[in-house]
């Protein structure tokens, strides 16, 4: 088992065995932030399930920052079976952000940016959108470090409603969170592998129209409970829930 206590530290290529070597921006937050010293342990990870403990062997601070390794061991950590994705909608302020840092960290497979109708946010094609789109990817990349993952959830294009249902159909099951509908997530039969969609409104909530566009493509809308979720906390409290539910969390 990996130990859960180490940093992690995301490079291009993670070696199986010998030496590696740490540059750019990592590097220096291990040289500068975590003043990593000789003979502490570090774990590389590329985000896609390869990782390696490693153990520092020289520490070059400064701009041209860089941490000389030598491997200890590795090892490769498959996705799970269920794989879940989110649909989250675009939020205001920095919401959106919260919103992918707590699904990061609650196990999040893929993020999908949905351009809903009550979205405040719109992100408009352009330098302004890609900013936005760029500051949610290092949002989950910084959070499954912290969270010491192995695998560093995509965050795709924004979608429209149109091509949100396209995604719907494709998947072995979809949901909408919804707090004002009889059915449950509990009351759900839920598959042991595949994807799941998750998808999560705006603050204003998800229209008639989108919520019936979604059910057309096989979308079902639940509840999670009794009360009512923020944008950016639903998803991560129905990825718990998914957790627990299924084999995910075994």
């Amino acid at each position: 088992m990996p130990d859960t206590t180490l940093p992690v530290f995301l490079t291009a290529s993670v070696p199986s065995s010998g030496r590696a070597v740490l540059d750019g921006e990592e590097a220096r937050h291990a040289a500068t932030v975590r003043r990593l010293r000789v003979g502490e342990r570090l774990v590389l990870s590329d985000g896609a399930g390869a990782m390696a403990r490693c153990v520092v062997e020289g520490v070059q601070p400064g701009r041209d920052a860089s941490v000389t390794l030598t491997v200890e061991s590795s090892w490769t950590e498959e996705p799970p079976a269920l794989r879940v994705l989110v649909a989250q909608a675009l939020a205001k302020g920095d919401r959106g952000e919260l919103a992918v840092e707590l699904a990061t960290e609650a196990g999040v497979d893929a993020i999908v940016p949905w351009r809903a109708a009550r979205s405040v946010a719109k992100w408009e094609d352009g330098g302004r959108g890609d900013k936005a789109l760029a500051r949610w990817r290092s949002t989950a990349r910084a959070a499954a470090k912290q969270a010491r993952r192995a695998h560093v959830p995509d965050v795709t294009e924004p979608v429209t409603t149109g091509e949100l249902a396209g995604l719907v159909a494709t998947m072995s099951l979809a949901i909408v969170l919804e707090s004002d509908v009889p059915e449950r997530l509990t009351d759900l039969v839920l598959p042991d592998a595949g994807d799941v969609l998750l998808v999560v409104g705006p603050e204003g909530g998800v229209t008639d129209e989108e919520l019936a566009v979604l059910k057309e493509a096989g979308a079902q809308a639940v509840r999670l409970g009794t009360t009512v979720l923020r944008t950016s906390t639903a998803a991560a409290v129905a990825l718990g829930a998914l957790g627990a539910l299924t084999t995910r969390w075994q």
